[in-house]
């Protein structure tokens, strides 16, 4: 699992992205990668946990939880 912080996401289109904490390249985050219940959306400078998987466009996080 990696950390982050949630550099801009718009719930209204789904997506955003998230800056790793490591210092790499920042990661795609789509709302269907949320693993909360209800609505799922991410706020602006919000900690995470996700996991990275390679996506059609290039990495993308999976199974993002808040911190």
């Amino acid at each position: 699992m990696s950390t982050g912080t949630v550099k801009w996401f718009n719930a209204e289109k789904g997506f955003g992205f998230i800056t790793p904490d490591d210092g790499s390249a920042d990661v795609f985050a789509h709302f269907s990668a949320i693993a909360t219940s209800g609505y799922r959306s991410l706020e602006e400078n919000q900690k995470v946990e996700f996991e990275t998987n390679q996506g059609p466009k290039g990495l993308q996080a999976e199974n993002i939880r808040p911190l």
